[in-house]
């Protein structure tokens, strides 16, 4: 299941604008420069490959370049943890990627342009694992280059955004939405000890969503994280926060509502928590009492599902499946 964090960050991101705001900060400043913003779109995780996970919080845009009909794609993978292989993992994205637009797209003359992007906030301190996929392969890589052929070896770098290397002050001045630079401003409070020490000291941002068009809505997303990702010291300062931008009787009937809501929403992701993990181990029952080889990678695809419609599909193909493929990529997967 996806963490406070990731649809923290997935709501932030849904929207156009806010998203847009984002990207142009954390693009390479040549690469960002040649995009039209105006033409982003937001697509689904399963454009890449429903193969490589079903439950996180990755999002994937496209957008068009200037003076080109070409697409261009961003991939973008959020880690509150430093991921050692994670070069590995995007060449695995933007490959897989590729392969899905070519089965889709047959007569187009130019695959998408890709742009692996990772953003980093973490209890660990700044990222420390390699950004290239040839700093993962054990080479002597001076030696390689000075003998010229590292260039024939397989190679991608991501961009990287650590969070954990710009200050609060720097987050709290980008060109973006007050909501995308309070989002960066919590993310990077790795630890709930820090979150509480430094919440009443983003009363301006707060201010800021809260006099906004769309504020109310944001205002409820951004106490629902604090809700979920906190404690009860949270809460209080929270309170505290509110206080400052509305009167006490307004921000007592806000977070209790959320708080409600909160609750309703454990209660019923609970639920359904606990009949994915049931249809999910029938799956793989039925397949071991058939005597269909099931591969790791399938076993933990099929144990990470969360999605009941997808699960009923794969628990009535394993009733006739001679292969695990049978069952996983079947018609709509």
């Amino acid at each position: 299941m996806s963490g406070p964090h990731d649809r923290f960050i997935r709501y932030v991101l849904e929207h156009a604008e806010r998203a847009a705001a984002l990207l142009h900060t954390v693009l390479p400043p040549g690469f960002a420069a040649r995009v039209e913003w105006s033409t982003l779109r937001s697509h689904p995780t399963s454009l890449v490959d429903s193969a490589i996970r079903e439950t996180r919080g990755d999002l994937s845009f496209s957008v068009r370049l200037r003076g080109s009909s070409r697409r261009a794609f961003i991939l973008l993978e959020h880690q509150s943890r430093v991921e050692r292989r994670m070069a590995a993992r995007m060449r695995q994205y933007v490959s897989r990627l590729l392969d899905r637009w070519e089965q889709q797209h047959p007569r187009t003359r130019h695959p998408p342009l890709i742009l692996p992007v990772v953003l980093y906030h973490g209890p660990q301190g700044p990222w420390t694992a390699p950004r290239r996929v040839e700093e993962l392969l054990g080479i002597p890589l001076e030696e390689a280059r000075r003998e010229r052929w590292l260039q024939h070896l397989l190679r991608l770098e991501y961009v990287l955004y650590d969070l954990m290397t710009h200050s609060e002050q720097e987050l709290k001045m980008l060109a973006c939405p007050p909501l995308v630079r309070l989002a960066l401003v919590l993310l990077r409070l790795a630890s709930t000890r820090e979150l509480n020490g430094r919440l009443m000291q983003q009363v301006d941002l707060f201010r800021e969503i809260h006099t906004s068009p769309q504020g109310e809505k944001e205002l409820e997303a951004v106490i629902h994280y604090l809700q979920e990702r906190g404690t009860e010291v949270t809460g209080e300062v929270t309170r505290q926060v509110l206080r400052c931008l509305m009167r006490e009787q307004q921000a007592e009937e806000l977070m209790w509502t959320m708080g409600q809501r909160l609750k309703a929403k454990g209660r019923a992701e609970g639920r359904a928590e606990g009949r994915a993990e049931g249809l999910a181990e029938g799956v793989l029952r039925i397949l071991a009492a058939r005597g269909v080889r099931l591969d790791d990678e399938s076993r933990q695809r099929i144990q990470g599902c969360t999605d009941l419609a997808k699960l009923n599909r794969w628990f009535e193909r394993a009733l006739h499946a001679d292969s695990v493929s049978e069952v996983l990529n079947g018609p709509g997967h």
